[in-house]
């Protein structure tokens, strides 16, 4: 099964990953704030993960590991 995964105290919330992902399953978690003061990205269904790596391509900060 792919697995995404996220250096949240790196992530600065741009959300270009969330808007990049086919399947959706991104989002800026709103109940956690991370060491920069920013909502990080989080994986919300990772069984529905295509590893495409969309999200980490888009990522400015290069926070995002996809694997296979």
């Amino acid at each position: 099964m792919p697995k995404v995964t996220f250096e949240t105290d790196r992530c600065k919330g741009c959300g270009l990953c969330v808007s990049a992902c086919p399947k959706g399953i991104l989002a800026l978690d709103r109940e956690h704030i991370n060491k920069k003061g920013h909502n990080p990205a989080v994986v919300t269904d990772q069984a529905a993960c295509i590893a495409c790596a969309f999200c980490a391509t888009m990522c400015p900060d290069m926070v995002i590991t996809v694997e296979k």
